[in-house]
């Protein structure tokens, strides 16, 4: 749980580093491509292309290709029609998509799990509950197919891995492959030339979000994801909006209500603490 914990921090500048430094001045699909293309050099002098079951290889691949590549277009495309916090606001359902997609590959369904990812839900909108521009239908809809990309992404990775025993440093590159096909064909098709110039400031923020952000923080993400609980990774999940908030205030002085971020974060605390007594209900540990 502490690789989740570490990366929730790390990825709480992103939403304010895309909506402050990217959206609407750089291309989407370049900055996903850039993005993805990072990430997958990263891994490149670890990957293991040899010994390696082809099952597991193009399983983690696809599996990349739909929780970051096609989640990223969804994703960068939303702040387009949403603010940083609106975005962060429909985040919310995540967990929901993680802990029904997980126990769909499990062919089990806990029921009261829903109901500890459900407070934590409500301690999330408690957070970022408030007033939204004329995009949000567009914006919703593109946030949600986001989610259920992510969502899906880490609960079919999890699900995968447990069959394998793998160093996943070895073959989490594969990973990044998958999610930079994608990206190719998204630029390459949908990209506009027009915005592909970027400032030294982009650059690095780039480089952030590349190398720091999805290079280092999915792969930790995943292996976290893999050492607990479908519910409690579910939870995590909405640990990052209390976290984007703080950033958003802190760095760039960001409005917000300091009532309902103390209220909704104690309230998603008390969901951790909830979904630990059902996992004892079901005979299980938080790990």
């Amino acid at each position: 749980m502490n690789k989740l914990i570490f990366v929730t921090i790390l990825w709480a500048f992103s939403f304010s580093l895309i909506g402050e430094f990217l959206a609407g001045k750089v291309d989407s699909y370049l900055a996903v491509f850039i993005r993805v293309a990072l990430a997958s050099l990263v891994f490149l002098p670890f990957t293991k292309f040899r010994g390696i079951s082809p099952k597991l290889a193009f399983g983690i691949m696809a599996i990349g290709a739909v929780q970051i590549g096609l989640m990223y277009l969804f994703y960068y495309n939303s702040f387009l029609y949403l603010s940083v916090p609106e975005v962060a606001l429909f985040t919310i359902f995540t967990p929901f998509y993680v802990t029904l997609i997980y126990d769909a590959f499990s062919f089990k369904f806990r029921p009261l799990y829903l109901f500890s990812v459900g407070v934590a839900v409500f301690g999330a909108l408690i957070i970022k509950y408030g007033a939204i521009n004329d995009g949000v239908l567009k914006g919703f809809l593109l946030v949600q197919a986001a989610n259920i990309c992510f969502g899906a992404g880490q609960s079919a990775y999890k699900a995968l891995l447990e069959k394998f025993n793998v160093d996943q440093k070895n073959v989490f590159g594969y990973f990044h492959f998958g999610a930079f096909f994608v990206a190719v064909v998204a630029l390459l098709t949908l990209g506009n030339p027009a915005k592909f110039s970027l400032t030294s400031t982009q650059i690095l923020v780039l480089l952030w979000l590349g190398v720091v952000a999805s290079g280092l923080g999915y792969f930790m993400w995943n292996k976290g994801a893999c050492e607990v609980d479908s519910g409690v990774l579910a939870i995590m999940n909405n640990a990052l909006i209390p976290a984007a908030i703080i950033v958003n205030l802190v760095f760039w002085q960001k409005d917000t209500n300091l009532t309902r971020l103390i209220l909704g974060a104690a309230i998603m605390y008390i969901s951790l603490i909830v979904h630990n007594k059902i996992m004892k209900f079901y005979g299980m540990k938080i790990v």
